[in-house]
């Protein structure tokens, strides 16, 4: 009971710090690294996104930072090797570049320049062009979590962490097939049917 307390409690702290608070703008130069300005907070510190500590080394994500314990709940290339202290994340006209590692982009989907990035409240980070439309947004490719007013689209996918210290690619995935069920399967079973599911909520459209 005390556990659902506390989440029903956050999750109103969640809803009235999004009523209160205005976007944050982050321009093109501004960078990160782990040690130092390591994350972009949303307008009111609940969210956000940069470096986080994970095992020996860093990772990019978002996290919720405006309760007591942070929570990952959003991560860039989970399955990537993770980054050592001297790493830098830069926000460019491309988009957004992790050095030393080539600059590889951690996003890859732009059509137009990069004129501003925005961590929001709702605990989506964003990319808007110069007519601050979004170029691209982390709430497009959830991870392992799903945050309210976030969808699930049929055809999408959230795939387990492997641990909570660990958010690689772990050992499920839940899937919202084009049928409109909702069914969790091992990742192993890549072209699974329902028998292979661990669960499944038969809403079928068909």
């Amino acid at each position: 009971m005390a556990f659902l307390v506390a989440c029903l409690l956050a999750f109103a702290f969640i809803l009235n710090a999004e009523a209160q608070s205005a976007p944050s703008n982050i321009s093109p130069g501004s960078s990160l690294t782990p040690n130092s300005n390591s994350s972009w907070l949303s307008s009111s510190g609940v969210y956000a996104f940069g470096f986080y500590k994970q095992g020996n080394g860093y990772a990019v994500g978002i996290v919720l930072a405006g309760m007591p314990e942070k929570t990952v709940v959003w991560t860039a290339n989970r399955d990537d090797p993770l980054v050592s202290d001297n790493a830098t994340l830069l926000l460019t006209a491309d988009g957004l570049s992790l050095q030393p590692t080539q600059g590889k982009p951690l996003v890859t989907s732009i059509t137009q320049a990069v004129f501003s990035a925005s961590m929001l409240d709702s605990g989506n980070f964003v990319l808007y062009n110069s007519d601050q439309e979004i170029e691209w947004q982390s709430f497009d490719s959830p991870t392992d979590t799903l945050l309210p007013n976030q969808t699930l689209r049929a055809g999408e996918e959230l795939y387990s962490a492997k641990s909570k210290t660990n958010s690689s690619t772990g050992i499920f995935r839940l899937s919202i097939q084009r049928d409109g069920n909702l069914v969790q399967y091992p990742v192993a079973t890549m072209a699974a049917t329902t028998d292979d599911a661990y669960y499944a909520t038969d809403t079928s459209l068909s």
